[in-house]
């Protein structure tokens, strides 16, 4: 038997045309001599009846103060939902198919109410539908306490579900449909000739996905790397390959992929910069730490972190700007802001083994006059922090840097 999971997003679903483009995938597969699973999200996005904000904004239109365990249960219903109209569209298709919870599937999570951990899926529920010769539709984005109490996976849990799921049922391989072609080097909306790649590694879609890329969350990639479950991210609205997510040196077979150091730029606007000056604690060790702990207990994540031994920057979301500098001035440290940033990323599992990228990031972005305001590098990723309205000349000109117009990689036929 050859397992695939399926897993459709929001707009796949959202309306009864979509829906039935989502039933020619499935049966389209299943002629192919494949088993599909099928996974699905909350039908529409924001702003529409049964989108997952839709719901949370029902109940906190009641108050503020919700408690986590009952936003689950309501945050629950958009796949339940969901699920249940694909089931039934796929009925009335013709196909014999079955509805299950995230709990029904066997997915097991810890008690940490809107972005619960998995801690196993029993499979066994599933395998015997399929056994059964259904096809099985699963709410994604859930799961179950060993106490029975409903959970939610946090933000993009459906794709999380969907590399669970074939994990646990050894599929040979997962698709993430959404309204896009596949992963693509840059945002379509500020590079026109943006670049669908066909094949990419499993590290480098995560670090695109961690600097802003919103093509498919990594926790999903992370799981489905534990097994090298392939994953391939495709449109549900057309016949397009898509982006194959592998191991990418094994696709390869040996070829130097150093000749792609770069795979992709990525944005993320709405930062803040805090320069936070530790010199008037000069006689106390742990001047930086107490800086890096008033964040952690106040629960603000930060990025972008450099320690001087007189000063720390780092950013935050612009949205807690001011918390993070009231908590600061209360420490008695010296406070700079720096408002309306972005973060512009370039991404590529060749970075570290080609001299020169950081040459080429600063002269791409001074050639197109865009300050850099700090930055920050890895294996994999170089990072700057720019001024927000630069955002559009920044991802241009790296995109253009890089020539990610022109990238080849095509190994599907190897």
């Amino acid at each position: 038997m050859r397992i695939i999971v399926q897993k459709f997003g929001g707009t796949s679903v959202s309306t009864a045309e979509r829906r039935q483009q989502v039933v020619d995938k499935i049966v389209k597969a299943k002629h192919a001599g494949f088993t599909p699973v099928v996974v699905v999200s909350a039908m529409g996005r924001k702003g529409e009846p049964y989108a997952t904000d839709t719901l949370i904004n029902l109940v906190k239109g009641v108050t503020h103060e919700v408690s986590m365990r009952e936003l689950d249960l309501v945050m629950c219903c958009g796949e339940l939902i969901s699920g249940a109209v694909v089931a039934t569209t796929l009925q009335g298709a013709g196909l014999d198919a079955v509805m299950l919870s995230g709990g029904q599937a066997g997915i097991l999570t810890d008690k940490n109410f809107g972005n619960a951990r998995l801690l196993k899926v029993d499979p066994s529920r599933i395998l015997q539908y399929v056994q059964l010769g259904k096809t099985v539709v699963i709410a994604g984005f859930q799961g179950m306490t060993a106490d029975g109490d409903l959970t939610t996976l946090g933000r993009g849990g459906s794709d999380t579900t969907a590399s669970a799921i074939g994990v646990a049922l050894n599929a040979e391989f997962v698709e993430i449909y959404t309204d896009v072609e596949g992963v693509m080097t840059a945002d379509p909306r500020i590079v026109s000739d943006a670049k669908i790649l066909d094949v990419i590694s499993y590290n480098e879609v995560c670090h695109l996905a961690h600097q802003g890329a919103k093509v498919i969350h990594p926790r999903a990639v992370e799981i489905a790397m534990q097994k090298n479950i392939p994953l391939v991210v495709r449109s549900t609205f057309s016949d397009a390959p898509g982006t194959l997510i592998t191991n990418i040196t094994d696709e390869l077979d040996g070829a130097n992929i150093s000749d792609r150091p770069v795979v992709g730029v990525t944005q993320v606007p709405g930062i803040a910069q805090l320069k936070v000056g530790t010199h008037k604690f000069q006689d106390r060790p742990d001047r930086s730490l107490q800086v890096f702990k008033a964040m952690a207990e106040a629960g603000i994540s930060i990025d972008l972190i450099n320690v001087h031994p007189t000063w720390v920057f780092f950013t935050v979301r612009e949205e807690v700007l001011e918390r993070a500098k009231a908590l600061l001035d209360n420490l008695g440290y010296e406070v700079e802001l720096n408002a309306d940033c972005a973060k512009v990323s370039i991404v590529g599992g060749g970075i570290h083994e080609l001299p020169g990228v950081m040459a080429r990031v600063v002269e791409a972005l001074t050639d197109a006059n865009v300050a850099i305001l700090q930055t920050v590098d890895s294996h994999n990723t170089i990072s700057c922090l720019i001024p927000e309205a630069k955002i559009a000349e920044a991802v241009k000109a790296l995109h253009e840097q890089f020539s990610l117009h022109s990238l080849s990689n095509d190994v599907r036929g190897k």
